[in-house]
């Protein structure tokens, strides 16, 4: 399992608080460190089945000084994709991938059925 995190995010450290707690084993990557490649993003993207706006961290300031909110309806998947790979602060977390299995955000009953 594969947990993505930024290590000074409130909700990424309540999410491996959460990990511990259940003693789920997990590599973590720290996203600022190591952005998510756009292969990875296009890999989890066709494997989370959500839409992908919901990988953008939309209340980033990054997002919001790019004005992204009005530029990303125009720009097509691969466009987006290309984006979201150039910096990790762009991408939502924490992302959680196990097998085929990815998540985007912490919500707690997701999780719980994706570490079983």
């Amino acid at each position: 399992m594969l947990f993505i995190c930024y290590p000074r995010c409130t909700t990424c450290k309540k999410a491996q608080a959460w990990l511990d707690s259940k003693s789920v084993s997990y590599e973590i990557r720290d996203i600022k460190e190591q952005n998510p490649t756009y292969d990875e993003l296009k890999e989890w993207y066709g494997k989370s089945g959500l839409p992908l706006k919901k990988f953008f961290n939309t209340s980033g300031q990054l997002y919001r000084s790019m004005e992204l909110k009005d530029k990303l309806p125009g720009m097509s998947e691969d466009e987006q994709l290309r984006l979201l790979a150039t910096d990790g602060m762009l991408v939502k977390r924490p992302i959680l991938i196990n097998g085929s299995s990815v998540l985007t955000g912490f919500k707690e009953k997701d999780w719980e059925e994706a570490v079983k």
